[in-house]
């Protein structure tokens, strides 16, 4: 890819930028937020034609004009979005060879479509039938779906946006050896990853992105490459601390759940929580941390207005004073807030503007008899896109043009406005990069600081640690330790886990 650069209305996205991936390697793509990188893929893949850019593309030593992505498709160029493009309710195999059908006469032939799905889920590791739909396994499987979708279109060079960006240690592990075994077989990937250490495990080359341009590419085989060293090529500066430091002082108990059992849904008789207690002092960050399907966010959304399970039971405590939450709009009212490890479907409005997302939860501050104040509210986002700064063209912007780690403080706007006393927060740093990492801990910090109280879950070990005064361990449902912020250690963690699993076998 050469001198590619790419307009927004008031923003340029790439700036002569220029790429060369090598046949059979494996190229990291690495930056901030709003870098460039996935825009910089999507010129590559056709979703942004030919004539909305200017540069050149060369594959395999031939210039490439795709005027849409069934053109870079025919020539072996695939990609895989982070968003899977997947249809829950059809079965893998017609997923596998959706718009790339197994027809003739516009008949499909169900026995080749199944038998070829077969092999190729065998080849990335897929044990489930064909006929297994896919809203029924979980996303790890759903991108080997989308991997052996690829293959299905002969894939020469295949690209990954953040393609483990929802998946568990586990299955992120088994990804990165698939790609692996693709190089082996002379399939050429391009990986976009937030994630270092992955980038530093699977990659032989590293392309560096900040502000739209290409800093520096890196041969892992012969250059001096390190975290550090990428991190700075990103953010511009060294960043030392990964972590802010602990000014904010402790004070008593201001929130309390007891005794807190829910249910299923949908299955009826199968109990999620149960018998969970957690208190949290003003001032104070709580982890909650847990492997996959511990309970985690059942639990938080459960006890934010109920608004996960049935049967619920138990006791919430704030102030003192026990509280009746049986909706939503209740629990804003009682002053929690909860933001959303999913925020792109529950969390915000992505077709709406900034200014409508970051009101959105507390529409009577900028209301009188029951009409917005249209100015207050465009006031009020200017003030958070300042205090958060929120990279974007004006607050009249949509928030789906807006990169993830900039969403995600439009997100924390939007609850931070609602003027919580206590703050749940649900992996508010998946997907996002280090440098706009460390600006959400230092929100988060802000927010303990000023006398909030602060329920942090989250995947990621070194978070926690890095930023909980204490933890609460989770596994099946239950609380299985508590930690101190001294004795807390990825160690002690993973200890109190497995000897709760040692105690229900």
């Amino acid at each position: 890819m050469r001198n590619i650069t790419k307009l927004f209305p008031g923003v340029k996205a790439l700036d002569n930028a220029n790429l060369k991936v090598r046949k059979g390697e494996i190229h990291a793509l690495v930056g901030e937020n709003g870098a460039g990188k996935s825009t910089l893929m999507n010129v590559l893949s056709g979703v942004y034609p030919y004539g909305t850019y200017s540069g050149s593309i060369f594959f395999e030593g031939k210039e490439c004009i795709f005027k849409g992505i069934k053109d870079s498709e025919k020539t072996g160029i695939v990609i895989i979005h982070q968003e899977l493009a997947l249809v829950p309710s059809l079965s893998i195999g017609e997923n596998i060879f959706l718009g790339n059908e197994r027809a003739k006469r516009w008949l499909i032939n169900w026995n080749q479509t199944h038998m070829q799905a077969a092999e190729l889920m065998k080849r990335v590791g897929l044990r489930e039938s064909p006929a297994t739909l896919v809203k029924d396994i979980g996303v790890g499987k759903q991108q080997l779906v989308e991997i052996a979708k690829a293959l299905a279109k002969n894939v020469k060079l295949l690209i990954l946006d953040e393609p483990t960006a929802a998946l568990n240690e586990k299955e992120s592990e088994n990804l990165l050896n698939l790609l692996l075994e693709l190089k082996k077989e002379g399939i050429t990937c391009i990986l976009i990853s937030h994630k270092l250490n992955e980038v530093l495990k699977v990659a032989d080359s590293i392309t560096i992105l900040r502000d739209g341009r290409v800093v520096e590419t890196l041969d892992r085989h012969k250059d001096d490459v390190s975290e550090d060293r990428i991190i700075k090529g990103m953010v511009g500066r060294e960043l030392t601390n990964r972590f802010p430091e602990r000014t904010r002082k402790i004070g008593e108990v201001i929130f309390e759940v007891r005794n807190w059992n829910v249910y299923h849904p949908l299955i009826e008789g199968r109990k999620v929580i149960k018998d969970v207690s957690i208190k949290v002092r003003k001032g104070e960050i709580v982890g909650i941390y847990g492997l996959m399907c511990s309970g985690r966010t059942e639990f938080a959304m459960s006890v934010f207005g109920k608004s996960y399970g049935k049967h619920i039971s138990g006791q919430i405590i704030k102030n003192g004073r026990e509280l009746v939450l049986n909706s939503v709009r209740q629990a804003i009212e009682n002053g929690l807030a909860y933001v959303t490890e999913d925020r792109k479907s529950a969390g915000l409005i992505l077709i709406d503007d900034i200014k409508r997302n970051i009101s959105l939860a507390s529409l009577d501050n900028i209301s009188k008899n029951l009409v917005v104040d249209k100015n207050r509210e465009i006031y009020v986002a200017e003030e958070y896109r300042r205090r958060l700064n929120i990279k974007c063209s004006s607050v009249l912007q949509k928030t789906g043009n807006l990169s993830g780690g900039n969403q995600q403080k439009v997100l924390l706007s939007k609850w931070i406005f609602a003027k919580p006393d206590i703050l749940i927060l649900d992996e508010p740093t998946r997907g996002i990069d280090v440098g706009a990492k460390y600006e959400i801990y230092k929100i988060i910090n802000n927010l303990a600081e000023e006398g909030k109280a602060v329920i942090l879950i989250s995947s990621e070990l070194p978070e926690i640690l890095g930023m909980c005064d204490r933890v609460y361990v989770m596994n099946e449902g239950r609380i299985v330790g508590e930690l101190d912020r001294e004795e807390a250690s990825q160690e002690s963690i993973m200890k109190c886990i497995m000897q709760s699993i040692k105690e229900v076998v």
